[in-house]
């Protein structure tokens, strides 16, 4: 866990009783809904620890709903998540599950849009601030504090040197960087942190290279809609 001033306690402007619960689930959501690329068809959301206890009463439900149709912590739209979510034609289910997670306040989000499944497990550790520990099959530690940009590609010598390169030319600064891959001459999932907005140009050039297969960025910060 990366460390935090004594200010993260306070928590972000939100909809909702509870930072944990609420708005550190919205932010939550928000990750999956970026990660699959826009508001999915069907979503299953499983719950673990005190999520899964508390989730009605403390409105974690309309708060991972609200995050997965990418409403900011505050967004008033949260209370009425269940029919929004209708209107914009996701299903979804909600399941609780005893078993151990990394943290109390944990969801492994499973999410489908156009035939494709997307996975995120994350946690809500306090005072509205989250840590995604995994993105489908990869590994990641990520905060969502920072535009994230996620790269998947082949694992082939030299594939971070240009990913890194490229950046530093567009004058893009590293904060953090996760990698993972399902194994040698697999597929790899480079997750980076970054300290400024994406330029579009960078995006095309990365997803042009030679075993890169898809370019995403998720950024989470609350922006106005």
């Amino acid at each position: 866990m990366r460390f935090k001033d004594v200010f993260s306690i306070i928590g972000p402007a939100m909809t909702g009783p509870s930072s944990s619960h609420t708005a550190g689930a919205v932010r939550l959501g928000r990750m999956a809904h970026h990660w699959v690329g826009s508001t999915p068809e069907r979503c299953v959301m499983t719950l673990y620890g005190s999520f899964a206890d508390t989730y009605k009463g403390h409105g974690t439900d309309l708060a991972l709903l609200g995050g997965l149709l990418d409403y900011n912590t505050d967004d008033a739209r949260i209370i009425d998540a269940e029919e929004q979510a209708t209107r914009a034609g996701m299903t979804y289910e909600f399941v609780t599950s005893s078993l151990p997670a990394l943290h109390p306040n944990t969801v492994r989000i499973d999410a489908w849009q156009a035939g494709r499944k997307s996975t995120l497990v994350g946690s809500s550790i306090g005072g509205g601030n989250i840590q995604v520990q995994q993105l489908s099959e990869f590994r990641v530690n990520l905060t969502g504090e920072l535009p994230i940009l996620t790269l998947l590609h082949s694992d082939k010598p030299g594939m971070l040197g240009a990913i890194t390169t490229a950046l530093g030319a567009s004058g893009v600064n590293i904060a953090y960087m996760h990698v993972d891959r399902t194994g040698r001459d697999g597929e790899a999932l480079s997750a980076i942190e970054t300290d400024s907005i994406i330029p579009r140009p960078l995006l095309e050039y990365l997803q042009s290279l030679t075993y890169m297969y898809e370019v995403k960025v998720m950024d989470i910060r609350n922006t106005a809609k």
